[in-house]
């Protein structure tokens, strides 16, 4: 329960969470532990290891071009079930593996979830699986304490959201654009609206919103009505443009964001 136990300890401090989002692979096999550690050193609350898949339906181009690059580095989610425990070694970090069916059932969903356990891992999100097809999914994951993250989009519906909070363990994620992830412009009214809405509907688990949230100053303006916020494009848009080393990006984009939701 440490993931639930770190949120449930920031909202009690009257923080908010800042969970970064990162791809197994990306942007090497060898970067990809020290890069972990790093953001958990830096300010992240949660880290969410993404496992490479050639169909990423729910990402935009930059988590897609990371999947590509962490692919041809030939990971796999074996391999991302080793950097987790190589993680867990060194750090004690809620980690969330964020991943997609396909490969996840083809490895066989009650082997990985039993994988995730051992190693210590604390919750999984299955980005397309359907709350009506994920009994066995929740079941199996309650069993082994993990956390089963569930997504809510500016289209669900109220009684939806509060079925999938019923459904939720750890956090909600509360997706704030209708479309697939990157870096926007600025957070749209419909977002705002969305989250207002949500909280309303949402009484058991905090709600984390991520996709489109490209500055600190975009992060501190979601916070305002959520438990925390999901970076995933700009980090790794960061690690691939940047100046200087990878590992020095990385600790620079976290405290800045760490400031503003601190501020």
């Amino acid at each position: 329960m440490r993931l639930q136990h770190r949120l449930q300890e920031i909202q009690r401090g009257g923080r908010k969470a800042l969970s970064l989002f990162v791809t197994a692979g990306y942007p090497s096999i060898r970067e990809t532990v020290p890069l972990v550690l790093e953001l958990a050193e830096s300010g992240a609350d949660v880290i969410e290891l993404g496992i490479p898949f050639s169909d990423p339906v729910a990402d935009g181009p930059t988590i897609q071009h990371s999947s590509e690059v962490a692919l041809r580095n030939g990971v796999t989610l074996r391999k991302t079930l080793e950097f987790s425990r190589q993680i867990r070694a060194r750090s004690g970090v809620p980690l969330v593996l964020m991943g997609y069916a396909n490969p996840i059932y083809a490895y066989g969903l009650t082997k990985f979830l039993a994988r995730c356990s051992d190693i210590g891992v604390d919750g999984t999100i299955i980005a397309d699986l359907p709350p009506e097809e994920s009994e066995v999914y929740v079941r199996t994951a309650e069993k082994m304490s993990l956390a089963a993250i569930f997504l809510a989009a500016p289209t669900t519906t109220p009684r939806r959201l509060a079925r999938l909070d019923e459904i939720s363990t750890g956090f909600l994620y509360c997706v704030s654009i209708t479309g697939v992830t990157g870096e926007r412009r600025q957070i749209a009214e419909h977002a705002l609206e969305f989250l207002q809405r949500a909280r309303a509907s949402v009484k058991k688990n905090p709600l984390l919103v991520g996709f489109g949230i490209s500055t600190p100053e975009d992060a501190s303006r979601i916070a305002r009505l959520s438990d925390g916020v999901v970076i995933g494009s700009a980090l790794i848009k960061a690690l691939r443009n940047g100046s200087g080393k990878g590992l020095d990006r990385a600790r620079r984009f976290t405290k800045s964001f760490r400031r503003a939701l601190d501020r």
